[in-house]
Parts: structure tokens; sequence; C-alpha cells
């Protein structure tokens, strides 16, 4: 993988102590903790907000995490693609299918350590179902799901239990939606 914000020792630590002192400012805690063996997909719901981002970026760089993320290509445009990279960012398009769940499962295999950030809902907009791509990457991976959320009702930016997908998709999603059915997005 490349180089990024997250691999940059001294930035990381500086922007961890921002990150603290911010989230704090602001009246929002960070819960949970992360696996010390950081390989897993980690999602993050519900995602209603370009507030949500920024948000959690910050208790990643917090808890001093290392990750990547999938955005939409035109994140990663002129003049701001270098950056969003630099970011942890990974850019989709989502326009072609291409074979991408199977190419990021396959990153797993050639990484020790990997925690790729997917929101499951693939938009802010509201969804009547999530995408199952992170739940085909983390079972083609062999990985769990830790489930990541942003409850604004209780300003809180959070990691919940880790998920081992079964392969039955309806019935592990039902139980990964419950987690997250007592949690409000910055915009409902």
């Amino acid at each position: 993988m490349t180089r990024t914000l997250f691999r940059t020792p001294v930035l990381r630590s500086a922007l961890g102590g921002l990150s603290s002192l911010i989230l704090r400012i602001a009246g929002w805690r960070v819960v949970g903790s992360v696996p010390e063996r950081q390989r897993y997909v980690l999602i993050a719901a519900p995602h209603t907000s370009n507030w949500d981002f920024p948000l959690m970026l910050m208790a990643v760089l917090k808890l001093g995490m290392d990750l990547h993320w999938l955005g939409k290509d035109s994140l990663f445009a002129r003049p701001f693609g270098g950056l969003m990279r630099w970011l942890g960012g990974i850019a989709i398009d989502r326009s072609k299918s291409n074979e991408r769940v199977a190419q990021l499962a396959a990153l797993y295999s050639r990484s020790e350590e990997l925690v790729l950030l997917i929101p499951p809902e693939g938009t802010r907009s509201k969804v009547e179902r999530w995408k199952s791509g992170f739940y085909y990457i983390a079972l083609g991976a062999g990985v769990p799901i830790q489930l990541g959320f942003i409850d604004a009702g209780r300003r809180e930016l959070g990691f919940g239990p880790l998920f081992q997908p079964t392969g039955d998709f309806a019935a592990d999603l039902e139980r990964i939606q419950a987690f997250y059915s007592d949690k409000r997005g910055i915009r409902r």
C-alpha cells in the first residue's frame, strides 16, 4: 500500500492529539475499542452527512489507526486526488462492474495489516438497502467486519464488536443492522 497520513509517524501523532482536542471541544466522544491486530473491514454507519468523514477521520487519528477508505472516483480528480490518496483513499468507479470486490479482498492476502473503511450505504442519501460489497470483501478475505458508527444523538463516534461473516448474507446483514438500530446520523 502507498504512504499515507497514517504511516507518517510524527504527523500522525500530532494530528491524533489535535483530533482529540477538536472532538472534545465539539462535544464528541470516541467510545469502544479497536482490535490490536488491524486486519478487518471497518464499516461506518449511518452515513448521512459530509461531516461523517472528518469526524471518523479524527476518531481514527485519535486512536492511532492505519486505514484506507473507499470513495467515489470523482473525489480523486485534480487538484485534490493526491491529497485524497494520502488520506488513505482508494478511488471506486461506481459506473463499472470491474471485479472490485475480488480485487479488494485480494489486498488482504498481500497485507499483514489492512483496515478498509467502507460506508455500507454507499452514499449519504437515505437508502432502502445497504450495498453488499463490504460483506463480500470481508468474506472473500477471511477477515471480520468491525462495526463502526456515528451517533449524533449521543454525540459519539464508536467501534462496536467484530462480526465474522458466515456466508449467509441476509441473516448476517440482519444481525449487523440490528446493532445500528439505535444509532442516529447527523442528518436523519
